[in-house]
C-alpha cells in the first residue's frame, strides 16, 4: 500500500503529515518513509544519518551499495524506516538515469510493506529535467493513496485547480481565522477531504526541538488515524 503526500504550493505542511502518517502506520506494520524532499531526516532528529540515498541510486554512484536500496535506508524506530534522499544538488542527469527512475517507481509501488512517500511539489518545474521531481509525479500518480495536502487559502485552491494531478482524498491544514474550510476546498476541487490537521504552535515546537520520533503530536496524530 502507497501514500504519496504531495503539495501544489510550498508551506502547506507535507513533510510533518508524512512523518505522521508513517509514524502511525509503523504501530501496525513494518512502514518505509521514502523522502524526496530532502527533510526528513532533521525534522525525525537524526543527525544526517547517512551521505547516501535515493538520488545515489538513481544517478548509479560507485559508492552506492552494490545490493542496492535497501542498504540506503535508515531505522527511525525498529518497524519504521527511511529512505533518505542523498545528494542531487549541481547533478546532470545522463541516460541511465530516467530508466532507474522507472524501475524505482515499479519498486516502490510493488513494496509489500506500507509506504509513504513525502513527494514535496511534484509540480515545481514539471515537464523539466529533473528526475526526482518527475518521480514524485510518477508516484502521486500512481499512488493507491494520492493525497494533496492542501492549506484552504485562495491561492492554494487557484494553484491546486489547475494542476494537472488529481487526488484520491485531501488532508486538509486548518488554520483558525481564516474565511475558507476543510469543507470549502473539497467542494471547490471535487474531491473528499480524507483528514483535517489544525495548525498547533505544539507541532513546531516538537518539530523544532527533535523529538518527532519520540513524540509525534497527539493532534496530527488522531487527525490521520483513519488515513493511516
Amino acid at each position: 500500500m502507497l501514500f504519496a503526500c504531495w503539495s501544489s504550493k510550498g508551506g502547506a505542511g507535507v513533510s510533518v503529515v508524512a512523518a505522521a502518517l508513517a509514524a502511525r502506520r509503523a504501530v501496525d506494520e513494518p512502514t518505509l518513509l521514502v523522502d524526496l524532499g530532502g527533510d526528513q531526516p532533521p525534522l525525525l532528529g537524526l543527525a544526517d544519518p547517512s551521505p547516501l540515498g535515493l538520488t545515489d541510486w538513481l544517478w548509479g554512484d560507485p559508492d552506492t551499495p552494490a545490493d542496492g536500496l535497501a542498504r540506503l535506508e535508515v531505522e527511525v524506530l525498529p518497524n519504521w524506516r527511511l529512505l533518505p534522499l542523498g545528494r542531487s544538488v549541481g547533478r546532470v542527469p545522463g541516460p541511465q538515469v530516467l530508466a532507474r527512475r522507472h524501475v524505482l517507481g515499479d519498486l516502490l509501488l510493488g513494496e509489500r510493506r506500507a509506504v509513504v512517500v513525502d513527494c514535496g511539489l511534484p509540480l515545481a518545474g514539471r515537464g523539466g529535467d529533473d528526475p526526482v521531481v518527475a518521480l514524485a509525479g510518477d508516484l502521486a500518480a500512481g499512488a493507491g493513496h494520492s493525497l494533496l495536502v492542501i492549506r484552504p487559502c485562495y491561492l492554494s485552491l487557484r494553484r491546486a485547480t489547475q494542476a494537472p494531478l488529481r487526488p484520491s482524498g485531501l488532508i486538509v491544514v486548518e488554520e483558525a481565522g481564516r474565511a475558507l474550510r476543510s469543507r470549502d476546498a473539497g467542494d471547490v476541487l471535487g474531491v473528499g477531504v480524507v483528514a483535517t490537521v489544525p495548525v498547533d504552535p505544539a507541532v513546531a515546537r516538537c518539530v523544532d526541538a527533535g523529538l518527532f520520533v519520540q513524540r509525534t503530536p497527539r493532534i496530527v496524530e488522531r487527525a490521520l488515524r483513519h488515513v493511516a
